[in-house]
């Protein structure tokens, strides 16, 4: 059933910070408290979900989980259930621990392939040792801006389903820079305590995301559905997760810290794509886990959306 009034103050606030208000208006009008009925099939045919989770401290944090298609299952258009035996994710997660104090989450349900996406949020909780059910309280399809396409492809392996090499440290290294400086992709949790968990995809050319110092990414925010879920909740609450993958690889290299909107900045270069508006993170911790080689992504285009970036050095000194 579709949601009257589906925003919270901060994206309220967002909204018109960007002069977008009437369009928020418009296109909030697809946020439902169900699964749209065409998307329950779509769910269980996917391999990767992002999940957006708080820990006990109030750190938001972005999770990838991947699996056989199955994996995730919408048992009907108010449920979502995780089949923990089929996912292919690192132990070492802070998802695991996460859910344990808090149950508030996001999902973003995404295939790389096509270019389609579902962001649905609510609350989890453990069916057994096996299985794990999210009450849906929002849901919505999101449009396919700035998602690079990659085709996945599963090589023969023996690798257990658990990936449990990790590491954790507060300051980048050289080469999770170099991480970022390459990447095209990367997701993003946000969260408004009380009003939901938000987890979102973000893309573009590579390059797109600078690093500033060991501590602080830029990040240019381009146009999109003018809801701001993920800038208003930075608003309400300057906390985000960050995830980035290497899809050729088996690194996930995961972020927590401070969010920071920056509105109205000059862009000389267009790295923005018009909008004028950048966020910068603050990293206050990460985490790096490994991932079983049976998942690997072969780039097929880039998003006919991306705006050009422009060549950048992996760390500013």
């Amino acid at each position: 059933m579709k949601i009257d009034n589906p925003y919270h103050e901060g994206e309220l606030l967002a909204q018109r910070s960007a002069n977008e208000a009437e369009w928020a208006q418009r296109n909030g009008a697809v946020i439902a408290d169900t699964i749209p009925k065409g998307a329950v099939r779509f769910i269980a045919q996917q391999s990767i979900a992002v999940i957006g989770s708080l820990d006990v401290d109030g750190n938001v944090w972005a999770s990838v989980l991947m699996g056989e298609p199955g994996f995730l299952t919408a048992p009907d258009e108010r449920s979502v259930e995780l089949n923990v035996t089929e996912r292919r994710s690192a132990q070492a997660d802070p998802l695991w621990i996460n859910i344990e104090t808090d149950n508030q989450i996001g999902v973003l349900v995404i295939d790389l392939a096509t270019r389609r996406r579902l962001r649905i949020s609510g609350r989890i909780h453990k069916v057994d040792d096996s299985r794990f059910e999210l009450a849906v309280e929002q849901a919505y399809p999101n449009c396919p801006k700035y998602i690079q396409r990659r085709h996945l492809s599963k090589p023969g392996t023996s690798d257990p389903v658990l990936a449990n090499e990790s590491s954790r440290g507060v300051a980048l290294t050289e080469e999770q820079s170099a991480l970022i400086a390459s990447a095209d992709t990367f997701f993003v949790a946000s969260a408004n305590p009380g009003h939901g968990v938000d987890a979102s995809h973000r893309g573009g050319q590579p390059g797109f995301v600078r690093t500033l110092d060991k501590h602080h990414l830029r990040i240019p925010d381009y146009a999109g559905n003018s809801m701001f879920n993920t800038l208003g909740n930075f608003a309400a609450y300057p906390h985000a997760g960050v995830v980035f993958v290497d899809f050729e690889g088996d690194r996930v290299l995961q972020l927590s810290g401070r969010a920071k909107i920056q509105w109205n900045q000059n862009d000389p270069d267009d790295e923005t794509g018009g909008t004028g508006r950048y966020w910068e993170l603050e990293i206050e911790h990460w985490v790096e886990t490994s991932l079983p080689r049976q998942f690997r992504w072969e780039l097929l285009d880039y998003s006919p959306h991306n705006p050009q970036a422009r060549g950048r050095v992996a760390m500013e000194k």
